[in-house]
């Protein structure tokens, strides 16, 4: 399976709506945790490991790293 990084959405609008619904009235931590558990279950649900490796890959490409700094 190859990572498809086209707009493959069939209603991307209602989905995008769903997804802010369903962080409403969590606090951050709680909707940190359900971030994590929805990309469990996608993952999951994909399953391709070399998929899922092309796609952190890609997430982490997009970011810049923030240095801690020491106490």
């Amino acid at each position: 399976m190859i990572l498809n990084t086209s707009p493959n959405l069939a209603r991307p609008d209602d989905f995008y709506e769903a997804l802010i619904a369903m962080h409403r009235d969590l606090d951050d931590d709680a909707s940190q945790a359900v971030n994590a558990r929805l990309i469990l279950l996608l993952c999951n649900h994909i399953g391709g490991h070399d998929v899922l490796l092309e796609a952190m890959q890609r997430a982490r490409a997009s970011v810049t790293p923030t240095t801690v700094a020491a106490a």
